[in-house]
């Protein structure tokens, strides 16, 4: 497990190019046969991707966290976004297909990952955060199971901004402890999200793009609204991002994301907004 440290906005508007993405910037996600996790200090979230080709490979807490399982403190976002796959959770055996997600709880001791075709792997993405409680284990198909609320049609084509967002694991949709996670995607001849930006110093965030041409880049913002900066990044590549810091993006190319709260609340508008004159 690879651990990143936490990030304080004053140094971070001293950093160059290098230093932006080695802090932030979590590339070569997917990895064929392995099991990769980037734990970062800031509310503790653990980014990680488990690619099976041609075993099944199974999730284990490791000398990091020091506990006797993966998920004995915590719980589990899990969204699928490659080949059809099984997450087996304690012999429970779930078919993931493609964009599925289930919501682990608390208290899940053996989990394993296997691909149904491993010339078509499955890329199962998962995000995990502490918790206090064990809340039920719930399979999201996002064509059948995520309420008509809990889908949005947000900005318009004239703003380049026009975008899907589902909302996979929230209050009312599949409760958690502190854990939301969902996949935003930008209709065709779009290619901002989140713009007019915000910042909320209560959750920290975690954003995967995916579904980004092989030709194209990706633009991510982040910094304090007066010390914005900005990462390139490319197809199923993952970036960190701090409570104090924007999270946006603009591209060369519609995409989609995943993206993943944790911290002190689960109120998906809790937000402050910033206005685009003060953007700097």
């Amino acid at each position: 497990m690879e651990i990143r440290s936490g990030a304080n906005p004053r140094d971070v508007k001293l950093y160059d190019t290098e230093r932006l993405r080695n802090d932030f910037l979590i590339q070569d996600t997917f990895v064929v046969d392995e099991i990769k996790t980037v734990y970062s200090q800031i509310d503790r979230i653990i980014a990680g991707t488990a690619t099976p080709v041609s075993k099944t490979l199974l999730l284990e807490a490791g000398d990091e966290l020091r506990a006797k399982y993966f998920l004995e403190r915590r719980e589990m976002g899990v969204i699928n976004l490659g080949g059809t796959g099984t997450l087996t959770l304690d012999g429970q055996a779930y078919t993931l297909k493609y964009r599925d997600g289930i919501y682990v709880g608390m208290g899940t001791k053996v989990i394993s990952f296997k691909s149904e075709d491993g010339k078509t792997p499955a890329k199962f993405y998962f995000n995990s955060a502490p918790a206090h409680m064990t809340y039920p284990t719930v399979f999201i198909d996002p064509n059948k199971d995520i309420k008509p609320e809990n889908k949005l049609e947000l900005g318009t084509l004239e703003d380049a901004n026009h975008r899907i967002l589902r909302k996979y694991i929230l209050p009312g949709q599949v409760e958690s402890c502190q854990l939301e996670m969902g996949i935003t995607s930008l209709e065709p001849g779009s290619v901002w999200n989140t713009m007019p930006c915000h910042t909320h110093d209560r959750r920290m965030e975690v954003y995967l793009y995916f579904e980004v041409p092989e030709n194209a880049l990706v633009f991510h913002y982040m910094g304090e609204p007066s010390e914005t900066r900005h990462i390139i990044m490319r197809n199923e590549e993952a970036v960190i991002s701090p409570s104090w810091s924007i999270h946006s993006a603009s591209a060369t190319h519609a995409y989609s994301f995943v993206w993943g709260m944790v911290g002190e609340n689960q109120a998906f508008d809790d937000m402050d907004a910033v206005q685009m004159k003060d953007l700097k």
